[in-house]
């Protein structure tokens, strides 16, 4: 159920607007696991935009209210771990013990980052001036864009997502050509665990046109 073998941009499924594919080989065996739609500047630049739509209520909620969202995101992870393990590794190549061990390290930066937001404190800074107060508040910055590589693709992945919409930012990921399959894992968790549409989107393809 995790293979999705589309991109998933403001909350839909979708394939490449020319319909175009590449596919993705377990590295071991040589046989085909999935295909990839092989995405552009059009697609991306739509899932730019669904981001920048979304990013209004995602960063007015409150940093309670996205952590108990990502809490949902990190329970379904734990979860299917056995499952995604196995897909991670068949995709990648590494053993499946580590890469059911990646499911859980990527699984608990999900968790750390969305208690993390709850205590993303500002400062009051000592002023110059009896007479005025200086005040430091932290504000999400917009829409984050994600670029993982290979070795450790749910990993670099959660790295990158975690915080960024536990901070309040709304997040484009390419995923390396050769493991979409663990961003489809992250997209797929992510729809079922109630995060608005537009929050998280994922686009594939080449390095050169969408990043």
């Amino acid at each position: 159920d995790f293979l999705k073998q589309q991109c998933y941009i403001d909350g839909k499924w979708c394939d490449a607007d020319s319909g175009t594919t590449f596919d993705v080989t377990d590295p071991g065996t040589g046989k085909v696991l999935g295909t990839v739609p092989k995405m552009g500047a059009d697609e991306t630049a739509r899932a730019i935009d669904a981001a920048e739509a979304a990013l209004p209520a995602w960063r007015a909620k409150t940093a309670g209210e996205r952590a108990g969202m990502m809490r949902k995101l990190f329970d379904l992870m734990m979860e299917h771990q056995d499952d995604l393990g196995e897909l991670l590794s068949r995709e990648q190549g590494k053993p499946f013990a580590e890469g059911k061990g990646e499911i859980v390290y990527g699984a608990s930066f999900i968790e750390w980052f969305a208690e993390e937001a709850k205590r993303a404190y500002g400062d009051v800074i000592p002023s110059h001036q009896g007479d005025k107060r200086i005040v430091v508040i932290k504000q999400p910055v917009g829409v984050v864009g994600a670029i993982t590589p290979w070795n450790f693709p749910m990993a670099v992945a959660s790295w990158k997502v975690a915080p960024a919409i536990a901070y309040g930012n709304c997040v484009v990921l390419k995923p390396a050509e050769l493991v979409p399959g663990s961003a489809w894992i992250l997209a797929d968790i992510i729809s079922r665990s109630g995060l608005p549409d537009g929050v998280f989107n994922l686009v594939m393809g080449s390095g050169r046109e969408v990043g």
